[in-house]
C-alpha cells in the first residue's frame, strides 16, 4: 500500500516536470522564429544602391529607355514579395543629374565614348541642361574618349558651370571626316559664357596630325614651300566675349592650329594646364589672346611648333608666372599692326620662366604701316636654355621677303629686362633690337642680362638699330649700341596712340 502511493507520487512529479519542459521548449522557438522573420523584412526595406561599378560603365541604351528597361534590384528568394513594397529602381533620374546633385554625366544624355560614335547631340543637351541649373557640374568621366565635331556652347548660363573633362575629347580625324556643313576654322567654342571653369585631370587630343600635313602648310616642303589649295585649320578651343573663366589641369596634345584662344573676353585665369605638339606643327600656338584683359597663366607647360603664348592687340594686365616653354617660337607680344591695323599692349609682365630649345625667348613684334603703342612691359627672372634670340624686338616683321619699309609704326616704349640668365645659340645676337627708321623704341632698359653661347664662342655685337634706353647694369654679352636719353623727332602728341 505504502509502496503504490510513492509510486503514484513520483508518476505525477515527473508528469509535471515534463509538460513544463515541453511548454518552455515551444515558446523559445517561436521567439526565435519571430525575430529571424522581422531581421529579412528590415533587409529590403530601404531602396537598393547602384553597384559601385556603375559610375564606370556606360549605359548600354540611351537613358531614357534604360529607364524603363532596368528592373529593380530582385529581392532575396525567402521573401514573400506580396508582403513587402517593391524597391525603387537603381536606374538614374530621366534629367541626367546624379540624384539631383547638379552632376550631369555626359553618358546620361546618350554619350557612349568609345572614340567612334558621335556624341555631339550628347554634349549639346548636357550642356543645355546644365546651363539652366545654378553651380552645375558637366562631367567627362574618367576612361572614355568621346568625339565631337565642330559645336558652340552658348550662353548666358546660370553662374558657376563647371564643366569637368575627366575623360578624352576629341574632334573628327582631319580634313576629310570633317562635316563639310561645320567650320573649319574652330573646333570648341564657349560663347557669351560668365563664370565658368574648365578643368579636370584629363586630356584633349586635337588629331592635328593631317591637318599639318595639308599642301598649304610650310613645314613639309623644300625651303617652306607651299601648294595652293584650302588651308583653314581648327582652333581647338575658343573662348569668345567671355568672362570670369577658369581653366585648370587640362592635357592639349596635337591640336590642329591654336590650343587655346581667347577673344574679347576678361578675367581669365589659366592653371596647371600641360600643351604638348611637335616642334613641327604649323600655327599651333599654346594660348593666343586678343582684346583681352586681366588674364592670369600659371604654373603651366607649354611645347609646341609655334609661340608658346601670343599676346595680340587689345590685350592689356597680363600675368604669365611660372611657365616652361618649349621647344616653341617663345613668348611673343604680336604680331600687331598687320594691314596698317591700330593695336594696344599694355601692362604685361612675363617672370619665374623658363624658356628652352626655342627660336626665340621673349619678343615684340610688330609689323610696317602700323600704329599704337606697346607699352608697360616686364620680362623678370627668365631663364634661357639654348635658345637662338633670347630678347628680340622686331618692328620689321614679315612673312615674306617683298614687304616695304613704312613711316608708320606701332610704338615701342617703356620695356623692362631684368634678371634674365643663361644660354642662346650662336647663330643669331642673344640681343637684338630692330626699330623702325621714323618711331623709334624708347626708354628700353636692361639689368642683369646674362646671356652664354651653348656652343661656340661669345657674341660680342648684340644688335640695335634706332633703339633709346640704358643699362642698369653691366649686361653679358656687353650692350653698347643702345642710344642714351630720348629722340628729338619723337613729338609729344605722336607718342600718345593708346
Amino acid at each position: 500500500m505504502g509502496c503504490s502511493r510513492v509510486s503514484l507520487l513520483v508518476f505525477c512529479i515527473s508528469f509535471l516536470c515534463f509538460f513544463l519542459y515541453t511548454t518552455q521548449a515551444r515558446w523559445h522557438y517561436h521567439t526565435k522564429h519571430k525575430h529571424t522573420h522581422s531581421h529579412k523584412v528590415s533587409a529590403i526595406s530601404q531602396p537598393p544602391s547602384s553597384p559601385p561599378e556603375y559610375a564606370s560603365e556606360p549605359p548600354s541604351t540611351p537613358p531614357e529607355s534604360s529607364n524603363l528597361s532596368e528592373p529593380p534590384t530582385p529581392a532575396p528568394e525567402s521573401v514573400n514579395l506580396s508582403l513587402t513594397p517593391s524597391p525603387e529602381p537603381a536606374s538614374p533620374p530621366d534629367d541626367g543629374s546624379d540624384n539631383n546633385s547638379g552632376v550631369f554625366d555626359v553618358r546620361k544624355f546618350g554619350a557612349v565614348g568609345d572614340g567612334i560614335t558621335d556624341d555631339t547631340d550628347a554634349f549639346k543637351m548636357a550642356w543645355e541642361t546644365a546651363c539652366q541649373v545654378n553651380s552645375a557640374v558637366i562631367l567627362v568621366p574618367y576612361g572614355f574618349k568621346f568625339t565631337i565635331q565642330s559645336t558652340i556652347f552658348t550662353g548666358p548660363c546660370q553662374g558657376g558651370l563647371h564643366f569637368q573633362v575627366d575623360g578624352t575629347l576629341a574632334p573628327p580625324d582631319g580634313p576629310d571626316s570633317w562635316p563639310q556643313k561645320n567650320s573649319k576654322r574652330q573646333w570648341l567654342v564657349f560663347y557669351r559664357i560668365n563664370e565658368m571653369s574648365l578643368v579636370g585631370g584629363g586630356a584633349i587630343d586635337g588629331r592635328g596630325e593631317k591637318w599639318w600635313d595639308l599642301p598649304c602648310k610650310p613645314h613639309k616642303g623644300i625651303n617652306g614651300t607651299t601648294l595652293p589649295g584650302s588651308c583653314d585649320s581648327p582652333i581647338a578651343i575658343r573662348f569668345f566675349m567671355s568672362s570670369n573663366l577658369t581653366v585648370q589641369g587640362l592635357r592639349i596634345k596635337n591640336s590642329p592650329q591654336f590650343n587655346f584662344r581667347f577673344d574679347n573676353c576678361k578675367n581669365v585665369h589659366i592653371i596647371s594646364i600641360h600643351i604638348t605638339a611637335p616642334a613641327l606643327s604649323p600655327n599651333t600656338d599654346g594660348i593666343h589672346i586678343e582684346n583681352t584683359n586681366n588674364v592670369e597663366i600659371y604654373d603651366s607647360v607649354i611645347s609646341n611648333g609655334d609661340d608658346c603664348i601670343s599676346i595680340g592687340s587689345g590685350c592689356y594686365d597680363v600675368d604669365i608666372r611660372n611657365v616652361t616653354c618649349g621647344p616653341s617660337h617663345g613668348i611673343s607680344i604680336g604680331s600687331l599692326g598687320n594691314h596698317n591695323s591700330r593695336a594696344c599692349v599694355s601692362n604685361i609682365t612675363v617672370r619665374d620662366s623658363v624658356i628652352k630649345v626655342s627660336d626665340n625667348g621673349v619678343r615684340i613684334k610688330t609689323w610696317q604701316g602700323g600704329s599704337g603703342a606697346v607699352s608697360g612691359i616686364t620680362f623678370s627672372n627668365i631663364h634661357m636654355d639654348n635658345v637662338r634670340n633670347p630678347i628680340i624686338i622686331d618692328q620689321f616683321y614679315c612673312l615674306t621677303k617683298d614687304c616695304t619699309n613704312q613711316t608708320s609704326a606701332v610704338f615701342v616704349s617703356d620695356i623692362l629686362y631684368e634678371n634674365i640668365k643663361g644660354t642662346y645659340n650662336i647663330r643669331s645676337p642673344p640681343m637684338h633690337f630692330a626699330c623702325s627708321d621714323s618711331v623709334p623704341c624708347t626708354n628700353l632698359t636692361l639689368s642683369d642680362v646674362e646671356l652664354l653661347p651653348a656652343q661656340g664662342d661669345l657674341v660680342l655685337d648684340p644688335f640695335c638699330w634706332n633703339a633709346y634706353g640704358e643699362l642698369q647694369t653691366l649686361t653679358i654679352p656687353p650692350v653698347s649700341c643702345l642710344i642714351e636719353g630720348a629722340p628729338r623727332s619723337m613729338l609729344h602728341n605722336e607718342m600718345d596712340y593708346c
